[in-house]
């Protein structure tokens, strides 16, 4: 088969117009999301708390006020708290998507989601919950994140929200040590 010009000119452009598409996808020197497999103790999904976390230079997790059955991730970007995550166990007869409903409304637009016993999720956060049994009593685990700005696209990100919660409700509640 014999190489003409034109095809030389393709086998050269077509891998070099591939490359400019990827990096203009990928912000082109704008920070990447961070990936973020465990942090305050307790392991995550990299690929949905680091699209929930804005981007940055630096990234810290601080988990100073977690106690047992009390668990609390502050996620600061560049020294700034930007994402909050809380795990609480709480007695059964206690309903946290009513206690929390004014939070819920201060997070933006509330709706319940199919997660876990229960779940809201809103423009900036939500809250998922499901029954469980902690020290041999039957008590309920409450998930909830707030502070969450990114994406930028609303919808996306309530949908990545209802992911991240329907993911780390079973992996928080397994790390506090309330079973199922």
């Amino acid at each position: 088969m014999k190489t003409t010009k034109g095809n030389a000119l393709r086998s050269v452009v077509g891998p070099a117009l591939l490359a400019a598409l990827i990096l203009g996808v990928t912000g082109c020197g704008s920070p990447e999301a961070f990936k973020v497999s465990e942090a305050c103790g307790t392991e995550f999904d990299p690929e949905l708390i680091g699209r929930l976390i804005p981007k940055g230079d630096s990234l810290k997790s601080d988990d100073t006020f977690s106690e047992p059955k009390q668990f609390r991730c502050e996620f600061a970007v560049d020294g700034q708290d930007r994402v909050g995550l809380r795990g609480d166990v709480v007695e059964p007869f206690v309903k946290p998507l009513e206690v929390k409903e004014s939070v819920m409304l201060r997070l933006g637009n509330p709706a319940s989601a199919d997660i876990g016993d229960g779940a809201t999720i809103a423009d900036h956060g939500g809250m998922a919950l499901k029954a469980c049994t902690y020290n041999g009593e039957k008590m309920q685990y409450v998930l909830s994140i707030d502070g969450v700005e990114d994406p930028k696209d609303i919808e996306e990100r309530r949908r990545i929200l209802g992911d991240f919660l329907r993911s780390q409700l079973p992996v928080a509640m397994e790390a506090e040590g309330c079973r199922p």
